[in-house]
């Protein structure tokens, strides 16, 4: 381990060679293992499966690790090697969920919001899922998440037939007016794709971010997201002590299918139509809502 940190150039030929065990395990859509080391340590990496890789995405993914965590708030992977073909960090092994652990999370990822960004967006190009990330600046979360976060994702949606005229013209009109959902508080430091895979609960008793699209973004997206597909564990146990640590502000549960909108139009956008029906829900539910 001591010569990998130093010499993080040579993971690669390393496995080329077969001097480092490797078991495959699951990860999106990436390629992944665990990576057992001489010492008996183990680490973890990723590689795009076919090819190589988008450009920049593991390097993208690397500073966004590094970046949520030196606030020091949520338990966060150190990362050791990132190449433009391999990303490679601390092996987290793997628990059960408690309502412990869910209440620690809660408070700490208010903390790592509250820690705050310069902006919304970021300072460099990101990546979520498969597909880019525009993270250029802006001051007004309204019109920043819908031109970088919305707007992109439902044109990619469209060009690969993914969403019907209907959706089209729903979505559009959300976007024309949202700037009835507010907005006012500034920039939080945010994990950026928090649904339920990306929280990894550990054998320590504690929940570990991975697999990030951070930037700097509203706090209630990564709140919003916490509740896809079938939420993750113990979630009003998360919200009490979040909302203990930093309560959030009038009307937020209103504005929970705004944010999830972002990443399901990531998926319609990454994966088709099957996650059509999760868009026409957030749909729905906004255009009966206090906001419509």
């Amino acid at each position: 381990m001591a010569y990998l940190r130093t010499h993080p150039q040579h993971l690669p030929t390393f496995l080329t060679h077969q001097r480092i065990r490797e078991t495959p395990v699951h990860s999106g859509v990436c390629s992944a293992s665990r990576l057992t080391l001489d010492d008996g340590s183990s680490i973890f990496a990723k590689s795009w499966p076919s090819g190589p890789a988008p450009d920049g995405m593991f390097a993208a993914e690397a500073a966004g690790l590094n970046w949520l965590r030196e606030a020091g708030a949520v338990p966060v992977p150190e990362v050791l090697v990132a190449l433009p073909e391999l990303l490679a960090m601390e092996w987290v092994e793997p628990g059960e969920p408690s309502p412990r652990a869910a209440e620690e999370f809660g408070r700490g990822l208010a903390r790592l919001h509250r820690t705050g960004a310069d902006s919304f967006g970021g300072t460099r190009p990101g990546h979520i899922g498969p597909l880019p990330l525009d993270n250029t600046p802006g001051d007004s979360w309204n019109s920043w998440f819908a031109e970088r976060r919305l707007l992109p994702y439902l044109k990619t949606s469209v060009d690969r037939g993914a969403l019907e005229a209907s959706d089209i013209a729903s979505i559009e009109k959300i976007i024309q007016t949202i700037h009835r959902y507010g907005g006012s508080e500034p920039p939080a430091r945010i994990h950026g794709d928090l649904w339920p895979g990306n929280v990894l609960w550990a054998a320590d008793g504690r929940a570990w971010l991975v697999d990030p699209a951070a930037h700097g973004g509203h706090r209630e997206t990564d709140l919003a997201t916490l509740a896809l597909f079938g939420g993750v564990p113990h979630l009003d146990t998360v919200l009490a002590a979040y909302q203990e640590q930093w309560p959030l502000t009038d009307g937020w549960r209103e504005r929970v299918p705004l944010h999830k909108l972002h990443l399901l139009l990531v998926h319609t956008a990454a994966f088709g139509g099957m996650y059509r029906s999760g868009v026409r829900d957030a749909i729905a539910t906004l255009s009966t809502g206090r906001y419509a």
